[in-house]
């Protein structure tokens, strides 16, 4: 028999275009009790919608939701009835459950323009709140500045009106968010990621490494490969940097292994050497475990004097739900007032 929980908890949904994580969170101290993943990110979500043509889209979205929800009610044994749901990512594009306008720069850190909707008694009596992202002239973001704004709930960043600051969060589509007095004045979408998996998987160069990494980076003649191919980032344009993989297998410089690691060292230090052009007076590299070790070796070797900190990968993935339920108080506390 399930147990029913008492108004204090948040169900934290981060929905990417290709990954589904449902979290049951406590409000006080942000304790995740147990969560749901999947990657049926919106990406799959949408084509399953299309193939069957019957439910209109947000009916179908809905019904994702709530059955996933049930799904994680049934693990944790408990009743996630009246349970508020925060969603945010890619659920508010145009393939998601409902396409939201993006918030505008500059974008106040604490939230207050923050673009969300809010779906009334969605489960059982409680909300759903959509969020969406921000954009600026020519770049968007989804869900990298609920991060943001989680981390300074956190009171992990101390945020002054005269400091320059800067944000990188690294990923598939990597951002890097500029901070001036208080507010997101600019950000920059960095494709490294994605174009690491197109590289090595569908291009001449995946002859030359293997598909994937073997290990976290721990063998010396991996370090060093990466701090190659860090090195020859700064030397011409990355068009003709790429190709030198190639011919570090045709030469017998590298393994393929340490191959990998080297286009890695090229890719990453391309993006991070963007940095160079820009005044700050704080760097804090904001990022999960599986590039830690990659991203503070770059950072180390470019601004070997620079003022950087980074941020513990668990804080990271706290932040999120820190943004998402500070975002969620926001909005309710507007409309109470």
């Amino acid at each position: 028999m399930s147990q029913s929980l008492n108004n204090h908890f948040f169900l934290c949904c981060d929905w990417g275009t290709s990954s589904f994580r449902l979290r049951l969170v406590a409000s006080q101290d942000y304790e995740i009790k147990g969560e749901f993943t999947s990657s049926s990110g919106v990406a799959t979500v949408f084509k399953e919608w299309e193939k069957q043509n019957v439910q209109n889209r947000s009916d179908f979205y809905t019904a994702f939701l709530k059955h996933n929800i049930h799904e994680l009610a049934n693990v944790l044994a408990v009743n996630l009835d009246n349970t508020p749901l925060i969603v945010s990512g890619m659920a508010s594009s145009s393939l998601g459950m409902e396409e939201l306008p993006y918030a505008l720069l500059p974008f106040d850190i604490d939230g207050k323009n923050a673009s969300i909707k809010t779906f009334h008694n969605f489960n059982g009596i409680a909300p759903l709140m959509l969020i969406s992202g921000v954009k600026s002239i020519d770049d968007v973001m989804r869900g990298e500045e609920a991060q943001l704004i989680g981390l300074i709930k956190l009171n992990e960043i101390s945020i002054e009106e005269s400091l320059n600051l800067v944000f990188v969060f690294p990923g598939t589509h990597s951002k890097h968010i500029f901070v001036q007095n208080g507010f997101i004045a600019d950000f920059k979408t960095y494709m490294t990621g994605e174009l690491f998996n197109i590289v090595k998987k569908h291009s001449i160069l995946k002859d030359s490494v293997l598909s994937e990494l073997t290990s976290q980076m721990t063998d010396q003649s991996e370090i060093e490969a990466f701090l190659r191919g860090i090195e020859v980032s700064g030397r011409s344009s990355v068009l003709h940097n790429l190709f030198t993989v190639r011919t570090n297998q045709l030469f017998d410089k590298f393994s393929k292994n340490e191959n990998l690691y080297y286009l890695s060292g090229l890719l990453i230090g391309t993006e991070v050497r963007e940095l160079k052009q820009k005044e700050f007076d704080n760097l804090f590299v904001c990022c999960g475990k599986n590039l830690f070790e990659c991203y503070k070796l770059a950072f180390n070797t470019i601004f070997p004097k620079g003022k950087i900190t980074f941020l513990e990968p668990e804080m990271i993935d706290k932040a999120t739900i820190a943004g998402q339920i500070e975002l969620f108080n926001l909005k309710h506390n507007s409309l109470n007032e």
